[in-house]
């Protein structure tokens, strides 16, 4: 069966930057519903439609393709006290503690002093080229549910559709899941 909307499509991947060196890999399979879902970005969708089983291939993805340029206006320092101790670079917080009228979005402490936290709400990966190494395991047709959905289901697939809300999180940073 080849790529076409509405196809379940079950891939490996492997990230790398533009310079090769390794992000991230698939543990398992990625399981995603093909045409334009936003289950896997739009430049990858497009390389893989019209393909079968077993196609390989390497894509390159400039960051507006994948996680978007960087935007410095992301960037912003806060005051220590408003965070817990212990405080490290790397940390992630949603939002701003202790600042319920902010809008929430995902922070990430990148520089410490003994006074200000500097937070950005970039996505680790914006601003970078991306290459992904794919390669398709499986394409199978949609179920009429899957369809309704707007996603795939599988073994692991476990949610309330009563609220006919289909803007699910589906996890971590990767492919599947970041649109």
């Amino acid at each position: 069966m080849k790529i076409a909307k509405n196809t379940v499509v079950t891939l490996t991947y492997r990230l790398t930057d533009a310079q090769g060196e390794f992000i991230e890999q698939t543990d398992e399979p990625m399981v995603y519903l093909h045409g334009g879902y936003d289950g896997i970005f739009p430049r990858i969708e497009e390389a893989l439609e019209g393909h079968e089983e077993g196609y390989k291939s390497d894509l390159h993805l400039e960051p507006e393709d994948a996680f978007g340029a960087y935007d410095a206006d992301q960037v912003r320092v806060e005051p220590r006290s408003k965070f817990p101790e212990p405080i490290e670079i790397g940390m992630r917080f949603e939002g701003v503690p202790e600042d319920p009228e902010e809008d929430t979005e995902i922070l990430t402490v990148t520089d410490l002093t003994d006074d200000t936290v500097v937070l950005d709400a970039n996505h680790p990966l914006a601003g970078v080229a991306l290459r992904f190494a794919v390669e398709v395991l499986d394409v199978r047709a949609a179920s009429d549910e899957e369809i309704a959905h707007e996603h795939a289901h599988g073994g692991g697939h476990d949610h309330d559709h009563d609220d006919h809300d289909h803007d699910h999180d589906h996890g971590s940073d990767d492919p599947s899941s970041l649109h």
